[in-house]
């Protein structure tokens, strides 16, 4: 039974000739080479890709919103009930405006 590939063995030569000196032919030494390269390649699985949260630390809170000038501290203590409740009724809208600026800030730290 004859081998399905020989790896031919050129005869010793010298410069004249143009033989390989060395015996063996270059090409089936690179083949041997690479094959003997690429074969660990071959062995194990490919790595199973995860992926990992990892979290950044860093201040939620940039800056707080200005606190606004309500109506109703600037108030006289002996004002009258009318006076405290329109002045009540201005500081809603802007109540509401501050305490958005505040849930919008907090948000960004959820």
């Amino acid at each position: 039974m004859s081998p399905i590939y020989r790896i031919r063995r050129w005869p010793a030569g010298d410069a004249k000739t143009g033989r390989n000196p060395h015996g063996y032919s270059l090409l089936a030494g690179l083949l041997l080479v690479a094959i003997m390269l690429l074969m660990p390649g071959c062995a194990g699985r490919a790595p199973v890709v995860q992926e990992v949260k990892v979290p950044v630390y860093r201040p939620c809170v940039t800056g707080a919103p200005e606190r606004p000038a309500f109506a109703t501290r600037t108030l006289a203590p002996d004002a009258s009930d009318g006076e405290k409740v329109l002045a009540l009724a201005r500081d809603l809208p802007v109540h509401l405006k501050y305490v958005a600026q505040l849930e919008a800030v907090i948000a960004g730290c959820l």
